[in-house]
């Protein structure tokens, strides 16, 4: 059975809600940019060290080639001055130039190769120093095993001897062009080398072609390699400790909320309590208050409903033992008049029995008709008009009348709700005023609009209402009945539903006394102010 007094209270009484945060700047929520911020960082470690080794690569790389070319032009020099025969028609003496290449090369530290003036290898530093390549081989393994682990060094692989050949030959072709070649380029062991070819060149002449090379690149390449480790290791880190904190931040918050979810579905808890996480100024704290807030509320609302239920069978209680007395006497009462007595009380019994199962069923269903039904523009003045033209339709002679006054000019005042829970609330006050008015006499129903709030009046001559119960009036059950009143005619729950329908309208509803001279009493007054729609 659904509560009978808080539907439209969005939140607990008494919650401090913190208003929710919005974030400029950047899109994403605040643990969103978080996350994006902490997996950038690990990235930019590693490209921020790519582009800084990168920078040192080349530049050891220029550096290279910078002491090539100047120990290149060097011996192209010496060559060209001692090593030139022959005029007008200068020539290349090989094999004087080829005791100079071996007195000037430095086999150990890089290979020098001397070419004619038709590309062809006059002259070898691996010749003369009868050099060796010498490398270890790998150990040995099994058909089915596969390389494991880090190389700094990469595998010197089986190159393409023709490929080799035509690339030395291009770079042999440029020189002999009179144009200078510098750049990296494979060997002939597979690995790559710093190349330069200088032209030996008498006057305009080119006689041959001195190429130098190192094969120190592979060291260059693994020592940027292990300088790449440290960045390496960095963006780890970093990636370890913002998976670590993220865990923290969100991850364990979570399932935090959800355990404690699963007491409140165990019924070990009427609400989620989890302070310290309503206190972040993130998503998870917006989510914390939201979750504490709604199992508040939840909570209220199954208070109120336990409440509901005692005053429910407490009120059922009354009429039935009546009931039950009055059946057990009937049998023993021969009286005629006492009889008819005893059978007034049953059918009065009878009557408040099923006005308070009915008013118990309508407060039951009001969450759901408020919940299910969209609200939409509603004209308050047709609406009351119609309502009080059907009380006016089926009036006996001798039974208080209702009349509508609406003031001037006020009769179409719109508003947005529901249509039904609103007529309910005027029949509601209709039906109130007429049980404590004389007999005979008339309830006025007035309309008027105030500073954009639409104002129903329901307006008695009756006795009115104590001062002191004013705001009692509205509780659940609570009747005050004048002499001469019939018994049963009031469940104590019609102001109660009223007023509660008005809260989920966001409008208020009020009593009041109509004071005359002398501040006699005239009569009580019900106000209901509901904010008219805009346009």
């Amino acid at each position: 059975m659904a509560s009978a007094t808080d539907t439209g209270s969005p939140e607990p009484a008494g919650a401090a809600q913190r208003p929710r945060r919005r974030y400029r700047g950047l899109p994403g929520s605040r643990l969103g940019r978080l996350i994006l911020a902490l997996n950038l960082l690990g990235l930019a470690v590693l490209i921020v060290g790519a582009l800084v080794l990168n920078e040192l690569r080349q530049g050891l790389v220029n550096a290279r080639i910078d002491s090539l070319s100047t120990q290149g032009e060097l011996i192209a020099s010496i060559l060209n001055q001692a090593a030139t025969v022959g005029e007008p028609e200068p020539a290349m003496d090989a094999a004087l130039a080829t005791e100079l290449l071996q007195t000037l090369s430095n086999p150990r530290a890089q290979r020098a190769r001397l070419f004619d003036s038709h590309g062809r290898l006059v002259a070898d530093s691996d010749w003369m120093a009868d050099a060796v390549e010498r490398r270890e081989l790998p150990p040995a393994r099994g058909r089915d095993d596969t390389a494991r682990g880090f190389d700094l060094l990469p595998h010197a692989r089986k190159p393409d001897s023709r490929q080799v050949e035509a690339t030395l030959a291009r770079e042999v072709g440029v020189a002999l062009q009179g144009r200078r070649w510098a750049g990296m380029r494979e060997s002939d062991s597979g690995r790559r080398v710093v190349s330069v070819s200088i032209p030996i060149q008498h006057v305009r002449a080119v006689l041959g072609v001195v190429t130098l090379e190192a094969s120190d690149v592979d060291a260059i390449i693994a020592q940027e390699r292990r300088a790449l480790i440290p960045f390496i290791l960095i963006a780890i880190s970093v990636t370890v400790a913002s998976s670590l904190l993220l865990n923290s931040l969100v991850a364990q918050p979570v399932l935090r909320m959800a355990r404690a979810a699963d007491r409140v579905r165990q019924a070990r808890a009427r609400a989620i309590s989890l302070p310290d996480l309503a206190k972040r100024d993130d998503e998870v704290g917006d989510l914390t208050r939201s979750l504490e807030a709604m199992t508040q509320s939840l909570s209220e609302r199954m208070d109120a409903i336990e409440s509901f239920a005692a005053d429910v069978a407490h009120e059922i209680r009354n009429p039935l033992t009546s009931l039950r007395s009055a059946v057990e006497t009937l049998d023993l009462v021969t009286d005629p008049a006492a009889r008819d007595r005893l059978l007034n009380v049953l059918k009065n019994d009878v009557q408040r029995l099923d006005r308070l199962v009915t008013d118990i069923s309508n407060a039951s269903r009001l969450d759901a008709e408020l919940s299910r039904d969209q609200p939409r523009l509603v004209d308050l003045g047709k609406l009351v008009g119609d309502i009080v033209a059907l009380y006016q339709a089926t009036a006996k002679p001798g039974e208080v009348q209702v009349t509508f006054s609406p003031h001037l000019g006020m009769e179409a005042i719109t508003v947005l709700g529901r249509e039904g829970p609103l007529s309910q609330i005027v029949r509601n006050l209709i039906d109130n005023a007429r049980s404590f008015s004389p007999p005979g006499d008339a309830v006025t129903v007035g309309l008027l609009r105030v500073r954009g709030e639409a104002i129903v009046t329901v307006s008695d001559n009756g006795p009115g209402i104590p001062p002191e119960n004013l705001e009692t009036i509205f509780e659940r059950f609570y009747t005050s009945r004048p002499k001469g009143a019939a018994f049963g005619g009031n469940s104590g729950l019609g102001l109660s539903i009223a007023r509660q329908i008005a809260a989920a309208h966001g409008g208020t509803l009020r009593a009041e006394n109509r004071t005359g001279a002398e501040g006699k009493v005239l009569g009580a007054m019900f106000t209901l102010i509901l904010p008219e729609a805009a346009g």
